[in-house]
Order: C-alpha cells, then sequence, then structure tokens
C-alpha cells in the first residue's frame, strides 16, 4: 500500500466505496466531491481529521463484513 497521500486516498476511497467512491466518500465525510477529486488528484491535501475519518469508516466496514461473514457461516454450515 502506498503512502502517498492521493494513492492512499484513492485505494481507501475505492475499497470502502467501489466504483463511485468519490462521491460517496465526500457524502461519508461531509464534503464536496471536488475536495475529494482534489485529494485524488494531489493538487490539496486533507484536512488531518480526513485521516481519522477514514480510519474509522473502515474499521465500522470490517466489523460489518465480519458480522456479515459470521452470519454467513451460520447460514449455509461453512467454517
Amino acid at each position: 500500500m502506498s503512502t502517498d497521500p492521493a494513492a492512499l486516498i484513492a485505494a481507501v476511497g475505492q475499497s470502502l466505496f467501489g466504483t463511485h467512491w468519490q462521491t460517496d466518500m465526500a457524502a461519508a465525510l461531509s464534503v464536496s466531491d471536488r475536495t475529494v477529486r482534489r485529494w485524488a488528484a494531489g493538487t490539496d491535501a486533507p484536512r488531518a481529521g480526513v485521516w481519522t475519518d477514514l480510519h474509522r469508516l473502515c474499521l465500522e466496514r470490517a466489523q460489518a463484513l465480519d458480522d456479515l461473514a459470521e452470519q454467513l457461516k451460520g447460514a449455509t454450515g461453512a467454517s
């Protein structure tokens, strides 16, 4: 994983939100689409709190996926 802020924003955005990640990330962070596009292009840096917010969103998504995996395990008898 890259430590380049623009690449990291893009990687997190695609992982969390899929194809239309810029619009969805903007909504989740309460910023404009244009702001997210500037971050992704590397022409502007995210404020410090954005990294904390993205970390929280990643943890929440990971927990939700873990919960779903457990439900599937129970539903299918998978181990």
